[in-house]
C-alpha cells in the first residue's frame, strides 16, 4: 500500500467508517514503521457493505473532490414498517400491511427521479451546531436538520417481491438511501425502511476493483 495516495476498500457490514480508517492506519504504521495519515471520503453506515474511498499520507489534501463525486448504490426497502433510524438498528413498528402492486412501486419511484427535496436522517454524521447530528439524538436530544437539494440521475426497481423492494440508484454526493427509502414509504402510504445497502461505484471506481479487509489481515 502506497503512503500517499488512495486506496479502495469494501467495507463489511457491522463495521463503521470511522473502524475501517483506523484499521488501515494500524496496519500502514506497521508497514512504514512510522505513523501515516489515514482519512476516509465519506461515510457508510454501520450495517452498510461496499466502496469507499481512503486518502492516505498527502493525498488527505485532497478528500474533498473525492466527497463530491456522484456514488452508485443497490439496496432493499422493507415496506409496511419504519424503523427509529431508517435501518435495521432501529426500533422497528409495523404501519400497513397493505400490499401495493408492483406498478404503484413503481410509480412510487418514479416520483424520486430528478432533483428532488430530501432531509437527511437525524441518525446521520452530519454536524449540527459542531456535533455529529447521530450522537446528538443518542442523548434524546430534538434534532432538526433542514431539507436539501440532491439529485437521483437514475432509479432502477431490479426486484419486487413483497414486503421487499430491490433498486439501484445513481445519486449525486449527499443523498442519504435511507431517506429515500422513508419516501418512498411515506409515498406509498405504508412505510418502508432500509434493510440492505451496499455502494457499488463512486464516479468511475468500482468496489469490484476494491480491497476487502482480510486481504490485508485484517479481521472483522
Amino acid at each position: 500500500m502506497n503512503e500517499d495516495g488512495i486506496l479502495l476498500i469494501d467495507k463489511p457490514a457491522g463495521m463503521t467508517s470511522f473502524g475501517v480508517v483506523a484499521r488501515i492506519r494500524r496496519i500502514l504504521k506497521e508497514q512504514a514503521g512510522k505513523k501515516v495519515k489515514v482519512g476516509h471520503t465519506g461515510t457508510l453506515d454501520p450495517f452498510a457493505t461496499g466502496l469507499m474511498i481512503l486518502v492516505t499520507g498527502k493525498e488527505c489534501r485532497n478528500a474533498a473532490q473525492y466527497s463530491k463525486l456522484d456514488k452508485v448504490y443497490e439496496a432493499t426497502f422493507r415496506l409496511g414498517q419504519a424503523s427509529s433510524t431508517g435501518d435495521p438498528e432501529g426500533e422497528i413498528t409495523d404501519v400497513s400491511s397493505r400490499e401495493p402492486s408492483r406498478e404503484e412501486v413503481e410509480a412510487a419511484l418514479q416520483k424520486f427521479r430528478g432533483e428532488i427535496r430530501q432531509r437527511p436522517p437525524i441518525f446521520s454524521a452530519i454536524k449540527i451546531d459542531g456535533q455529529r447530528a447521530y450522537k446528538l439524538a443518542r442523548k434524546g436530544a430534538e434534532v432538526e436538520i433542514p431539507e436539501r437539494t440532491v439529485t437521483v440521475h437514475a432509479l432502477e426497481l431490479l426486484d419486487y417481491r413483497y414486503p421487499d423492494v430491490t433498486i439501484r440508484a445513481h445519486v449525486s454526493s449527499g443523498t442519504y438511501i435511507r431517506s429515500l427509502a422513508e419516501d418512498v414509504g411515506a409515498s406509498l402510504g405504508i412505510g418502508a425502511y432500509c434493510i440492505q445497502l451496499r455502494r457499488t461505484k463512486i464516479a468511475d471506481r468500482k468496489v469490484d476493483d476494491a480491497m476487502e479487509l482480510r486481504e490485508l489481515g485484517i479481521e472483522n
